[in-house]
């Protein structure tokens, strides 16, 4: 099956937001194994939009429309969409009732007549109530072709197409498609690619694609079969294959989980709390951490450090560390993340201290260079990095790899204490 998107609205066209909702849906669409080969973006202009619906339905066997339901006069999707399958506008009592108590239960003392508009539907269409707005999602079908009509703002879209339009798509598939995404750290794409290049290569069913992601890499692997359980016997090899390629670089295979929420887990098996210590980053490292749910098991406390005084005063950095080597350092990263820990009274503290620029650099100490250091246990390790691009991704690569930075020390770390248990058990 052909699918084709189109956004609809001006301030699309003009950049003033951004458009997630196609990037939404094209990875849906990918994911249910629909083809697409084209997205369009148009006007709040219904000559315009009426065109290119009409394009849409003649190369495609489904349209998905968003934006442009709503109360408004510039609101036109709807009525050129039923103007191009021919199909007319009738009154929805339902829809009609909903928004009748949509406006009572928030104490309107009257409903603006343009809300209204929202009521009508082409006749015959499947309509799909909104329950995070008023304007409800529309499936209008007619000779063969299928157009669905879902509203703009990304709160209303998403639930709605998870809970009414994903069932309705399931059951047009021919086949299923089933995707297993596998996240790696510790390598950028073209690392990654080179060593899957053989398996890129030579891939059919199922395929493999790679996909660049601020300090990390994202390999998908996307079967074709009758069911589920077939596929999962297709994506297995290959998925196995990998792991034995990348080992720990790999931090999980579940799509939701982001590194923090792998670090959390991690750090909750080990039974390890973590404090940090941060510069440059001012804290982004204790924002991610706390996002995940369940962090207050491990995370204890974050210090942002950005000045010589307040890294000496809150982490014991000496001053002859400073004065020696500066505040961009090893060396102070090491001292950072050893008294972060001690003030904190945490098994881990993760530390770093770098120039984000855009000025501040110097042939020495170029701006992107970051220092980071992980306190476990007593033990140290510092790493240099030298990161590329403007302010916010100098910090943005340095949290993630500050993230890593943590998640390998714990794996090193319980892994030798394994192999120390395992001797003393040996008589060693």
């Amino acid at each position: 099956m052909t699918v084709e998107l189109i956004s609809v609205g001006t301030e699309i066209l003009m950049g003033n937001i951004l458009n997630s909702n196609a990037r939404y849906l094209a990875e849906k669409c990918a994911m249910l194994g629909f083809n697409m080969y084209f997205q369009v973006t148009v006007g709040d202009n219904f000559g315009r939009l009426q065109s290119v619906i009409r394009t849409a339905l003649d190369r495609s066997d489904l349209v998905i429309l968003t934006g442009g339901l709503g109360p408004t006069e510039d609101d036109l999707t709807k009525e050129a969409c039923a103007a191009v399958m021919g199909v007319p506008l009738v009154e929805d009592a339902h829809t009609k009732a909903l928004i009748e108590a949509y406006f009572r239960n928030n104490i309107y003392r009257e409903i603006p007549q343009n809300n209204w508009k929202m009521t009508t539907v082409p006749e015959g269409a499947l309509v799909l109530d909104n329950h995070n707005g008023m304007a409800p999602g529309l499936i209008v079908e007619k000779n063969g072709k299928t157009a669905i009509l879902l509203p703009g703002p990304p709160g209303e879209l998403y639930p709605l197409f998870e809970e009414q339009v994903m069932p309705y798509l399931q059951k047009l598939r021919s086949c299923v498609l089933l995707s297993k995404t596998m996240k790696i750290c510790g390598h950028g794409e073209s690392q990654v690619e080179s060593r899957l290049l053989d398996l890129i290569d030579a891939q059919t069913n199922p395929t493999i694609a790679t996909y660049a992601k601020v300090g990390e890499v994202h390999v998908r692997l996307t079967a074709s079969a009758a069911d589920n359980e077939s596929a999962e016997a297709l994506l297995e090899p290959v998925a196995e294959e990998i792991r034995r390629r990348f080992g720990t670089s790999i931090y999980t295979e579940e799509e939701g989980v982001t590194l923090e929420a792998a670090l959390v887990k991690l750090l909750t098996e080990k039974k390890l709390t973590i404090s940090t210590a941060e510069s440059c980053t001012g804290g982004m490292v204790s924002a991610r951490l706390v996002n995940v749910p369940g962090a207050s098991q491990v995370f204890m406390q974050g210090m942002a450090t950005y000045s010589n005084e307040a890294k000496m005063r809150l982490l014991g950095v000496r001053q002859e560390t400073l004065k020696e080597y500066g505040a961009v350092s090893a060396q102070t990263a090491r001292e950072m993340a050893a008294g972060g820990a001690k003030a904190a009274r945490t098994d881990v503290c993760v530390s770093i201290t770098g120039l984000a620029g855009p000025g501040g650099g110097s042939p020495q100490k170029p701006v992107g260079l970051v220092f980071m250091a992980c306190c476990l246990k007593g033990q140290v390790k510092a790493e240099r990095w030298q990161f590329k691009g403007n302010r916010e991704k100098i910090r943005e690569q340095s949290v993630m790899k500050a993230l890593d930075l943590v998640r390998r020390c714990v794996l090193e770390f319980s892994d030798g204490a394994a192999q120390q248990a395992a001797g003393e058990e040996a008589g060693l």
